[in-house]
């Protein structure tokens, strides 16, 4: 039997994750901190001693090996990018690995992973073209054509998130102004209730104002993020038109996007005001790392 591996390589923790190929029986789950403050050999060590703890505890050796990385692996320079766990931007993480374990390495970054496993094993399951979008602290996606990631000439294929949203809004960290992460991320639409209210609050109270208290306030913090978040997204089914699209990360848990999401819509795609792309929860949530690191390997 053909055996999967894949590893989701987070801030935090990392998870393996051993499958049957044919039966997609789980074999094992197994994480170990990844400590990153100690620095990018201290993380390699992680990910090499997770490895080896399932191969003790399975018999069973890799022949490749699938990373959902929280960052992006360069083309051009086969260096790490825009990662999150900034110990490992410029660092040629995927030869790296390969030095380390042995074995054949595939690499994405989380979003991309999350895209894939939605549009392979998850909800948009069966559909040829899926766009991932994560609504979360920060704002990404991934785009998954015919079960594959189009990771793009400079490896940045379906990062919508600092797309500029409003010319002239606060400066972004990417040197930019206005990207969609600082209008409908997680942190962009307390901070547009704290300046509506005077008064800091996560955005689950927020929601929770809004369905049980109907409070004015609370919904338009719901209203601003449908309608900005319509907006956005227009843009990409104007040039993408994907069959579906699934969600991911915190913000993701607000219902008004599945509904008045799509009416909102309307106005901004390009055809005659009629809406059939699909707007779907994720149905496999924190597992979608590392089983869209699998799907790497999977062929």
């Amino acid at each position: 039997m053909k055996y999967l591996w894949g590893v989701d390589l987070g801030g935090t923790k990392i998870e393996g994750l051993v499958l049957a190929e044919e039966t997609n029986e789980i074999i094992i789950r197994k994480r170990v901190p990844t400590e990153a403050h100690l620095g990018y050999e201290h993380i390699l060590n992680q990910i090499k001693r997770l490895i080896d703890l399932i191969k003790e505890e399975t018999g069973i050796l890799p022949q490749a090996i699938g990373f959902s990385t929280p960052g992006t692996l360069d083309p051009s320079t086969q260096t790490m990018k825009n990662c999150n766990t900034t110990a490992m931007n410029g660092q040629n993480l995927k030869k790296d690995l390969k030095d380390l374990l042995k074995v054949r390495i595939e690499l994405a970054n989380d979003a991309n992973c999350f895209a894939l496993a939605e549009a392979t094993q998850g909800a948009a399951k069966g559909h040829d073209v899926v766009f991932g979008v994560i609504l979360g602290t920060g704002v990404g996606g991934g785009v998954v054509v015919n079960g594959k990631v189009i990771p793009g000439r400079h490896g940045i294929g379906g990062e919508w998130g600092h797309n500029t949203f409003d010319p002239d809004g606060e400066p972004c960290y990417c040197g930019r102004k206005g990207c969609n992460e600082l209008v409908f991320a997680g942190p962009a639409l307390e901070k547009y209730y704290t300046n509506l209210t005077g008064e800091k609050v996560e955005l689950k109270e927020i929601y929770r104002r809004y369905k049980e208290e109907g409070q004015q306030e609370a919904g338009k913090v719901v209203d601003f993020l449908t309608s900005s978040f319509a907006k956005a997204v227009g843009n990409i089914i104007n040039v993408l038109d994907p069959d579906a699209i699934v969600f991911g990360g915190g913000v993701s848990h607000i219902e008004e996007l599945y509904t008045d999401g799509p009416e909102k819509l309307k106005d901004h795609i390009f055809n005659n005001r009629k809406v059939e792309t699909l707007f779907l929860k994720p149905q496999l949530g924190d597992s979608a790392g590392v089983f869209g690191a699998i799907e790497l390997v999977r062929n």
